[in-house]
């Protein structure tokens, strides 16, 4: 289906205010960081629906346990709910108030579900923003964006989209997000966390076109929780120890976010001359009385050898381990000129990568 000159208005009429969003946020180096935590449906829209639980009332309770964790534990961060009570709010207002805050991450909420004529699958799974690949990613999309029915006038609000229809879905093979490769660390850490803290059943890291995704200007990502139309699930969901144990796990992957964003921040901002912490490391080949640089340019539960695809013709490259996490890095040298340059060449490939700084072998936090 060739999109029609209304949907293309509406699409770059999307994007372009998003990039400007974004270069904002880049000159508010000094500000709190910014996390939206955004509880999907809420009020007249209940959202899946269990044996006898709703998914607006398990994905509130569980952002809010999150946001105080947030809260309690980095008073550098400023928590905003898109919605904290049980009320509803159309997807475009949840991005809106992301946006206008200038936030640095975005975190929304949900529960998937089955027809009760199906027999229902169990686990978790983390999206990011992207075209669907598969049937089962498309039909989780369409089940979330099926809430603007909701909304009054919802045809010409979203200029047309209708999330029954695949054909809609054609937009998202033109979104360029440059906050994808954020969003797919982000999500990949929170995955982590919900399968090994949590214990879930890993159904991945996926992509898929959700509406309230597309239109905020920073990494993203939505998290199915589980499924309330598994029994045996329904019943973790809805427990008090379930719902402390998920919020606990996306705070742990908002931890190890942020903990990364604020090493960046401060190499780029500060020199780079913070203090050092332990960290497991390979041997270092540099003088001990000498502070190393290096470039970590990739992140993944997996350990590569040398001269692995995924490396991108980087070699050699070593690598350092954060728990059961590989962090891979290219280069040493004890010259902060140097290891700028070095940073150029490797942002060639891998446009989110930075400097970290290294002493008797072991990384400086």
């Amino acid at each position: 289906m060739a999109l029609n000159r209304k949907q293309l208005f509406f699409l770059f009429g999307m994007l372009i205010p998003a990039f400007f969003i974004a270069a904002g946020t880049l000159s508010a180096q000094n500000r709190k960081f910014t996390v939206v935590i955004d509880p999907g449906h809420g009020g007249k829209d209940p959202g899946a629906v269990g044996s006898n639980s709703k998914e607006k009332d398990i994905v509130l309770s569980v952002g809010l346990k999150l946001g105080k964790l947030i809260e309690s534990n980095h008073p550098d961060v400023n928590v905003i709910y898109t919605r904290n009570n049980d009320r509803f709010v159309a997807l475009n207002q949840r991005a809106e108030i992301a946006n206008k805050a200038h936030a640095d991450l975005f975190m929304s909420l949900h529960c998937n579900a089955l027809d009760r004529r199906r027999t229902s699958p169990q686990g978790v799974e983390t999206f990011v923003l992207g075209l669907h690949r598969s049937k089962d990613n498309l039909d989780v999309a369409k089940a979330e964006n099926s809430v603007i029915m909701y909304e009054e006038d919802y045809s010409v609000k979203y200029e047309g989209f209708n999330p029954n229809e695949p054909e809609s879905y054609i937009i998202f093979e033109f979104m360029a997000n440059e906050f994808l490769d954020r969003s797919v660390y982000f999500a990949t850490m929170v995955q982590n966390q919900l399968v090994s803290n949590s214990k879930r059943i890993n159904r991945n890291v996926r992509q898929a076109g959700f509406l309230v995704l597309r239109e905020v200007a920073m990494p993203s990502v939505l998290v199915e929780l589980g499924y309330i139309s598994n029994r045996e699930e329904e019943r973790y969901l809805k427990s008090e120890s379930g719902q402390a144990s998920l919020a606990a796990s996306i705070y742990n992957g908002f931890k190890e976010y942020k903990r990364e964003y604020d090493k960046k921040s401060y190499v780029f901002t500060n020199g780079g001359t913070q203090r050092p912490q332990s960290q497991g490391s390979q041997p270092a080949s540099a003088s001990v009385s000498e502070r190393e640089y290096r470039i970590q340019f990739l992140t993944s539960p997996r350990k590569y050898g040398n001269g692995a695809s995924v490396f991108k013709g980087l070699n050699p490259v070593d690598y350092y381990t954060d728990g059961k996490t590989y962090k891979y890095t290219y280069g040493r040298t004890t010259n902060p000129e140097e290891s700028r340059q070095l940073l150029r060449k490797v942002k060639k490939n891998f446009k989110d990568a930075f400097i970290i700084e290294f002493e008797n072998g072991e990384r400086v936090k």
